[in-house]
């Protein structure tokens, strides 16, 4: 039972969404707001078709089907579906909705072929702005990243700063914009042993990892891996901890008031 709710569900949902689809391509001022499920909407929306796009009657052979507070509309819708020559005349409303829409999409294409038949993709190729360019006057906007003496001077850097190179000379650029950021920085240059690890190294190699990858240089790998994590938790955990004591300094600062015998501002 709930398989076919859930299959129910996606019919209408499916439909619904067909529904927005064309009239927004018919231009209906409220394709977001129409429901089909309501009947007065359901039956203007059947003479809007016919009064904008189908036009299949006369004017003066519409009356009966824009009289929309009619007992009797059914009966002329039945036979306005019959004058149309609709396939599915014993079909519920949504799919004779949805066969009416259809019908006023291609006759909207077929009054305006020439309109339509043009956007090809070669017509929006040739029709494409082209993008303004932007003079920028800072000297970096202007290089160009992949020239060979771009890559020879990341190469360089790299060397002097100690940095391993990686075969993508801009991940090696990464590397050294990250090394400047945090131990070049005017704060650090002032105070080198803020930044700067003290102590022996973590003799990472002498813990087990936990499991085994049938490699030791992989294995080696993967317990660094794992340090540089806990060093990102850690500084995410500092940074909670920075926001929790700055709320707190402006949530929790009583003030105590004698006079009222309580504490609080």
């Amino acid at each position: 039972q709930a398989y076919n709710c859930l299959i129910h569900f996606y019919k209408r949902f499916t439909i619904r969404m067909s529904f927005k689809r064309k009239l927004s391509a018919l231009n209906y001022p409220t394709p977001d707001k129409f429901d089909p499920n309501i009947q007065s909407q359901y039956r203007s929306i059947v003479v809007w078709l016919e009064d904008q796009k189908i036009r299949h009657y006369k004017i003066d052979d519409r009356a009966s089907l824009r009289d929309v507070a009619s007992e009797n509309w059914s009966e002329s819708l039945h036979k306005y579906l019959s004058d149309l020559a609709c396939p599915i005349m014993s079909g519920s409303p949504l799919e004779i909705l949805d066969w009416l829409l259809g019908c006023a999409v291609r006759f909207e294409y077929g009054e305006k072929l020439e309109t339509y038949n043009k956007y090809t993709k070669e017509f929006a190729r040739q029709s494409k702005t082209e993008q303004p360019k932007i003079v920028s006057s800072n000297p970096l906007d202007n290089l160009d990243f992949e020239t060979p003496e771009f890559k020879a001077g990341v190469e360089s850097l790299a060397g002097s700063l100690q940095i391993t190179k990686h075969t993508d000379h801009l991940i090696t650029l990464q590397a050294i914009c990250k090394l400047v950021a945090t131990r070049l920085n005017p704060k650090a240059l002032s105070n080198p042993s803020s930044v700067v690890p003290q102590g022996e190294a973590y003799p990472f190699r002498e813990f087990g990892l936990g499991f085994d990858t049938g490699d030791p240089v992989v294995n080696d790998a993967a317990k660094i891996l794992r340090l540089l994590h806990i060093q990102d938790m850690r500084q995410l955990q500092t940074k909670i901890n920075e926001c929790i004591v700055a709320i707190q300094a402006v949530t929790a600062n009583p003030k105590t008031d004698t006079r009222l015998g309580k504490v609080g501002r």
